[in-house]
């Protein structure tokens, strides 16, 4: 049983009886200085949890739009060692956001597991998403990092059956995260009645908060899934902020941390009104 910055977090907005909203960026994008100011700038705007993505050369389960912010992030120099640097400088001024690093295995091995949960510890990690790390490798990373003390958070999808679902849940901790979809990130919004059926189906298996992602865009859309699930995630449309203030040739022709903290206002405020709009 882990006791870190993500437990208590969904302790206390159990508490209040609001759920979370989870904001994904890329770290790196466009440059290392911009991708800190809009880190720091997601909390601020109602960002509870952070989820800080780990630029790699062949994200295959990532849509064009977080593709393109990875790469954006490598020819501007970012590593997983910078990443977890971005983490350590978010802390010098705050030491309660959640951050949880999301991405692939492949950075992290080369780093060195016992290495790299030493590095994110000493950062300010609190949780790991590695979307291509299946239950049945959980002794390559997810075992140690439960050991450490780090949420490992893992994904369900709609074809996630109800064989399949508890060797996911077996040594998830965090929170479970429901990709609303099957396909790459950035796609169409989900049918949220489904959403809300599968939710439960989750919930009725395990007792970790489930936060919902893929899609979201709007406050409308956060409000919706908010009012079933305990969390509601939203990254492309982030991502696409700082893309949308970037010129031809990468050149900034507006402030990214700006247009990010703009999106994300919108956000939490429908995440707010989530219960308030569910329980007229």
């Amino acid at each position: 049983m882990t006791n870190t910055r993500i437990d208590r977090r969904f302790a206390k907005l159990k508490e209040e009886d609001r759920p979370a909203l989870v904001t994904y960026f890329m770290a790196g994008d466009p440059d290392y200085a911009t991708s800190l100011a809009i880190m720091k700038a997601l909390p601020k705007a109602g960002s509870d949890v952070i989820e800080l993505g780990m630029p790699f050369s062949d994200p295959m389960a990532d849509g064009p739009a977080i593709q393109a912010a990875g790469l954006r992030a490598l020819k501007g120099g970012q590593t997983l060692e910078k990443t977890l640097q971005l983490a350590r400088d978010f802390r010098t001024s705050d030491t309660e956001t959640p951050i949880v690093l999301m991405g692939y295995y492949n950075p992290i091995y080369v780093h060195g597991v016992d290495r790299f949960l030493t590095d994110a510890i000493d950062a300010g990690i609190d949780g790991l998403i590695i979307v291509d790390l299946p239950p049945e490798m959980d002794e390559e990373l997810c075992i140690p990092a439960l050991r450490a003390g780090v949420n490992f958070i893992r994904l369900a999808t709609p074809t996630t059956d109800a064989k399949r679902l508890p060797k996911v849940l077996q040594n998830t901790s965090g929170f479970v995260y429901y990709v609303s979809m099957t396909g790459i990130t950035g796609s169409a919004l989900a049918d949220t009645s489904k959403v809300a059926d599968a939710v439960q189906q989750i919930k009725n298996q395990t007792d970790l908060p489930v936060c919902v992602g893929f899609g979201v865009k709007t406050a409308e859309q956060a409000r919706v899934i908010g009012a079933s699930a305990d969390g509601v995630v939203v990254g492309t449309a982030i991502v696409n902020a700082v893309a949308n203030v970037l010129g031809p040739e990468g050149q900034l022709t507006g402030d990214p941390a700006e247009a990010v903290a703009t999106l994300v206002s919108g956000l939490s405020q429908g995440v707010r009104s989530a219960r308030l709009a569910s329980a007229q």
